[in-house]
């Protein structure tokens, strides 16, 4: 079956809607979510605000987007840890799987981080606590104690601290993911062993 006339139409929408998305963020990042307009955004991608309105009518309906779109692999994640056995790989491979979403959403996390105050006014700040708690039930053992269930917790920030915390180091990026997933891995594995001998 042959590529139809709608089908490079869609994948044309699809791209410009991509191209929107980057460049917002790109300027929420820049300039603040609070001082960037719709205007600025069209201008930047040099198309009219009413071809922009065509695929979002609001700044928040860009971020919303934005989110929703980048955070999808956690949500797959989510779904696939509830199917998967309580077991430590499991876990070590849920974190994984986090830290490479996470690396690919660098720009928006870095974006949540910097403008917090922000992201608890938008619908996000409601959605980014619910996937945080799927996972965080995911990795935390039913009997497990206190300090077990710290440590899972601590694990999943551990993430995204080092994300943000070793910005700035001389490191390559690539080397401090893994570096920050081998201490989230080694939380885990501790906490797992923990409820493991309770």
């Amino acid at each position: 079956m042959g590529v139809t006339m709608d089908d490079t139409r869609q994948r044309r929408r699809g791209n410009t809607r991509q191209r929107i998305q980057d460049v917002a963020l790109g300027l929420f990042a820049e300039q603040g979510y609070e001082k960037t307009s719709l205007r600025e955004i069209a201008e930047q991608l040099d198309v009219t605000k009413a071809a922009l309105y065509y695929h979002f009518k609001t700044k928040e309906e860009i971020l919303v987007s934005i989110f929703e779109d980048l955070s999808r692999p956690l949500e797959d994640l989510i779904a696939w840890g509830r199917e998967q056995p309580h077991s430590l790989e499991t876990k070590q491979e849920i974190l994984r799987r986090y830290s490479e979403a996470l690396a690919a959403a660098a720009p928006l996390f870095r974006f949540m981080q910097e403008n917090q105050a922000t992201i608890r006014e938008l619908r996000i700040g409601e959605l980014f606590k619910t996937r945080m708690f799927g996972l965080r039930d995911i990795l935390i053992d039913p009997d497990a104690d206190l300090v077990d269930q710290v440590r899972c917790v601590s694990a999943l920030l551990t993430l995204h601290a080092g994300m943000h915390i070793l910005q700035d180091t001389e490191s390559d990026p690539e080397e401090k993911r893994k570096a920050v997933l081998e201490v989230a891995v080694d939380l885990i594995t501790q906490a797992h062993r923990g409820s493991a001998g309770a």
